[in-house]
């Protein structure tokens, strides 16, 4: 007795949920034919749609379309006939019709009861389709250029699909869409701004292909595996990029600055030399190699390297702070092996002496670095005997 009036329970929901989906439809196909209320149609079919009992009836997925399509047709009227228009809401509307026939298609590609697949709309709704797709590619650039790289990447996502999506097969957009890398390109660029590797990784295979902006992809890929704390893929993209572009600014001084850190400096100066074979007088590759110099303990090299700079342009502003540091170094590095009343004594004053005017104009140059050249200038005082620049500092230091 339960289980039957569970059923007739059962039956009766399911009769009125049939009768309130048609009438939802119904009323969507109203305002769709009536031109007004078009939000309204679009929102009765979404609704629908998200109870899965109802994702089976192609007709709320058609007339799902037929309200965006709609949509699409008065705002593209507008722009048309010059009048104020909604340029976001058309693209959105555009993309709206391709996600919308794409899950009509998942549905049309289902078997029916005796396991045979008959295709009712792929061949129209696909023709249809293609002649809009560009669409999708210029609302992806579009809001680039808004800076809503969220947004631009749903539109070049959604364009690069169509080429995996089963409802454009007779198109073969992956061997004949020449603009792939492209979009692909710029997918990855959105995912890049927007730091969200996954993003950022889902076309690289494809947006390598595009050798217009090859520098950038690499740049964009190894600020993701760093991201990612991927070393060693941060590390490969960087020697690839430095090998193909060594003058491009970005891979060279990470490249040194890696090898530094790990403490590999002849790492460090095998790619200096690298970049100097490129361009023998290149300020970047020159200074890069004074610090490795310097960080060798390889002072004389370093002076002679900043000083050849300075000669060629004396606002270089750290290589003063490098000659100075080297001869600083020197005179450090010489008085912890001396002994009492040693001959050499003199020779460390001598190189303090050097190392003054460098980091004199250093602090000049760069005064908010004071991490840099305060305790150097410091000691150097100290050395020195000079009192009064002394008490400046050391009132400078106390602060």
């Amino acid at each position: 007795m339960m289980r039957k009036i569970f059923f007739l329970l059962f039956m009766i929901l399911m009769v009125q949920g049939i009768a309130a989906q048609k009438k939802d439809i119904s009323t969507a196909k109203a305002y769709i034919k009536s031109g007004k209320n078009l939000d309204k149609a679009e929102q009765l079919m979404v609704n629908l749609l998200r109870d899965s009992t109802h994702r089976a009836n192609d007709k709320i997925w058609l007339t799902l379309f037929d309200a965006i399509h709609k949509e699409y047709a008065v705002e593209n009227e507008k722009m048309y006939l010059k009048q104020t228009a909604d340029t976001a809401k058309l693209f959105s509307y555009c993309r709206k019709m391709f996600l919308t026939l794409e899950g009509l298609d998942s549905l049309d590609a289902k078997p029916n009861n005796k396991g045979k697949v008959e295709l009712k709309y792929r061949n129209k709704h696909a023709q249809f389709l293609n002649t809009f797709r560009p669409n999708l590619f210029n609302g992806g650039t579009f809001f680039i250029n808004k800076q809503k790289y969220k947004d631009a990447y749903q539109f070049f996502d959604t364009y690069l699909d169509c080429a995996e999506q089963p409802l454009f097969r007779a198109y073969h957009y992956q061997e004949k869409d020449q603009r792939l890398p492209l979009a692909a390109y710029w997918a990855v660029f959105c995912g890049y701004k927007m730091k969200d590797s996954k993003a950022t990784l889902k076309y690289t295979y494809t947006a390598l292909k595009d050798t217009a902006h090859y520098n950038y992809m690499l740049q964009y890929l190894a600020e993701t595996y760093k991201q990612d704390h991927d070393t060693a893929r941060y590390v490969d993209a960087l020697k690839e990029g430095f090998q193909k572009y060594p003058k491009f600014p970005f891979f060279f001084p990470r490249l040194v600055e890696y090898y530094s850190d790990q403490g590999q400096l002849d790492r460090a100066m095998e790619v200096c030399n690298q970049g100097l074979a490129v361009d023998s007088a290149s300020e970047v590759f020159l200074f890069a190699k004074s610090t490795v110099l310097l960080n060798s303990g390889k002072y004389d090299e370093c002076i002679a390297i900043c000083d050849r700079l300075l000669a060629k342009n004396d606002s270089l502003t750290d290589a003063y702070l490098n000659a100075g540091l080297a001869y600083y170094d020197k005179a450090v590095e010489l008085d912890k092996h001396l002994k009492a009343f040693d001959k050499r004594k003199q020779q460390i004053l001598d190189y303090y002496k050097k190392a003054m005017p460098y980091l004199q104009k250093y602090r000049v140059l760069a005064p908010e670095e004071k991490d840099k050249w305060a305790l150097p200038l410091y000691t150097i005082y100290l050395n020195l005997n000079m009192g009064k620049e002394f008490d400046e500092i050391d009132k400078l230091l106390k602060r």
